[in-house]
């Protein structure tokens, strides 16, 4: 019998996404949907509400591997340029 190892590597690590790339997937998930994504997304970070999230392409589920103090923080930094 002929038995091969076969070795399985982490789809984390080989999939993880940056901050900017999930923001744009959410962004545009939204806009897909017809929302006024800004205002979503603001509604999002504000309250922690999923629901202002639409599931489409899976954007709600996404947004969540970024915790929402890290968010602002990533989103303050770029602003500022820092």
């Amino acid at each position: 019998m002929d038995r091969k190892t076969i070795m399985f590597t982490s789809t984390e690590q080989s999939e993880q996404k940056t901050t900017e790339d999930i923001l744009k997937t959410v962004y545009n998930a939204l806009e897909e949907k017809g929302y006024n994504s800004i205002d979503q997304m603001v509604g999002y970070i504000l309250s922690g509400d999923p629901s202002y999230i639409t599931s489409h392409n899976n954007a709600r589920n996404i947004i969540r591997h970024i915790e929402r103090d890290d968010l602002v923080e990533e989103l303050l930094r770029s602003f500022l340029g820092k």
